[in-house]
């Protein structure tokens, strides 16, 4: 009786363990293809939203860069038109014969030349424009016109000297000249303002 009970017992007890393999298994490959179900696509699609954000990104800083750098394109532009504007306005000022300062530079070394002008006023002489009321000299003042068809201008400025209290007006006036492509002097008279007063002429080409 006990061997046959044994007998039994024991084919009975050893598929347990098998059942349970091949049950975990069976769930184990069972498992497998419901995680890969096409509908279990939450990791491929969130991927996909990343890289569409990270290009609607890079598309907008690009844009961004690009109106910053249109922008300095522009600074840079009117810097360069006003600078060159500048050096236009000083050019002609300073080099130009038909520029007031060139005029009146050169009017005031007929002056100092000038041995009358020299008698009255003594040596060292000076020139200077207009003056405000807080004694500042500005620049020399002049007037551009147009006559018969040419342009004139005339200037008016001040000088001294060495002597003291002795101060003289300049009147300078030019005239365009189309053949030379210059201004020409048509006189340059000085104003003697202090007691005795008189007028110098020191060129006069009417």
């Amino acid at each position: 009786g006990p061997c046959r009970r044994c007998r039994h017992q024991l084919p009975l007890g050893e598929p347990a363990p098998l059942l349970r393999a091949a049950r975990q298994s069976l769930g184990t490959q069972a498992g497998g293809p419901r995680s890969e179900k096409p509908g279990d696509n939450s990791k491929p699609v969130s991927v996909q939203r990343d890289r569409k954000e990270e290009t609607l990104l890079s598309a907008a800083q690009k844009v961004k860069e690009a109106g910053r750098d249109f922008t300095y394109f522009i600074v840079v532009l009117v810097g360069i038109g006003v600078t060159g504007g500048l050096f236009y306005v000083i050019f002609k000022e300073l080099f130009s014969s038909s520029s007031p300062s060139k005029i009146y530079g050169h009017a005031l070394e007929k002056c100092r030349s000038h041995p009358e002008i020299i008698g009255v006023f003594g040596e060292s002489i000076k020139g200077y424009g207009e003056t405000t009321r807080r004694g500042r000299r500005q620049l020399v003042s002049h007037i551009e016109y147009v006559k018969d068809g040419l342009k004139h201008m005339r200037l008016k400025f001040y000088i001294e000297g060495s002597e003291p209290g002795k101060r003289g007006t300049v009147h300078v006036e030019v005239k365009e000249n189309p053949e030379r492509g210059r201004f020409e002097v048509r006189y340059i008279f000085v104003d003697v303002d202090t007691y005795p007063r008189r007028t110098i002429v020191i060129e006069d080409n009417r």
